[in-house]
């Protein structure tokens, strides 16, 4: 089992009252079969539905307009307009949250993807409790990404500067604390991991998350992962 930077309750069916309101999903992948699985699986929880199918990239981005969902799980290999491209469209329109599903073998598309703002990725033969808890984790705005290819992605593709003596312009306004955290947040541990790590409350480790976000002006954890890898603060080379 895997453990994504920000762990959802990955399996869990709490009640449709629980919630404020059900999450819509859009599902685009150009395998017919591949998008009715998902539905098969996602249709089985109460507070998840399934709005709409799409088989190419332009398809998603008009439906994507036009049903507004909470989620959209993209492929990024599809015809007529590729899954980056749809992304990239649908992310600067607003709105809806993007979910990546990839294979190994398509690691650089999924990197310039999370650049771009999509709110995390999952392997394409992910178990079915991963998925869902991937759609919740998504859906209530938290950022999922696998630890293990997180290391793959930015090892590959950061392109990460050695680290000096000086600290990353970037990052110039972070405490000595905050840089903890994002060293830490890089490495993909999630809040309770991070809470251990330095003998602090996990509230404390929102908290300063928050923060880190609030002063870089990122979307998420999978940004912040990114800009510590660009910025040369974080290297593959620490991850454990």
């Amino acid at each position: 089992m895997t453990s994504p930077i920000s762990q959802p309750a990955a399996g869990s069916a709490p009640a449709v009252a629980a919630r404020d309101r059900v999450i819509s999903v859009l599902v685009a992948d150009d395998q017919r079969l591949v998008r009715a699985g998902f539905r098969v699986i996602l249709a089985g929880e109460p507070d998840i539905s399934v709005v709409g199918e799409a088989a190419d990239g332009v398809e998603a981005v008009e439906l994507a307009g036009a049903l507004k969902p909470d989620v959209v799980l993209m492929d990024i290999r599809m015809p007529n307009m590729d899954g980056l491209a749809a992304a990239r469209q649908i992310l600067t329109s607003g709105g809806s949250r993007v979910l990546i599903l990839t294979t190994f073998d398509a690691d650089e598309y999924v990197y310039e993807t999370l650049r771009m703002g999509a709110s995390g990725f999952l392997l394409k033969d992910a178990p079915p409790d991963q998925l869902i808890g991937a759609v919740r984790c998504v859906a209530a705005g938290n950022a999922l990404i696998d630890p293990s290819i997180t290391r793959r992605l930015i090892g590959r593709f950061a392109h990460a500067v050695r680290p000096s003596t000086l600290q990353p312009p970037q990052l110039k306004d972070l405490t000595a604390r905050e840089l903890d955290v994002l060293r830490l947040v890089a490495r993909g541990l999630a809040n309770a991991e991070i809470a251990a790590e330095l003998v602090v409350e996990e509230s404390t480790v929102k908290t300063h998350v928050s923060r880190i976000l609030l002063k870089l002006g990122l979307r998420d954890r999978v940004q912040a992962v990114v800009i510590a890898y660009e910025s040369g603060f974080a290297r593959p080379e620490d991850q454990p």
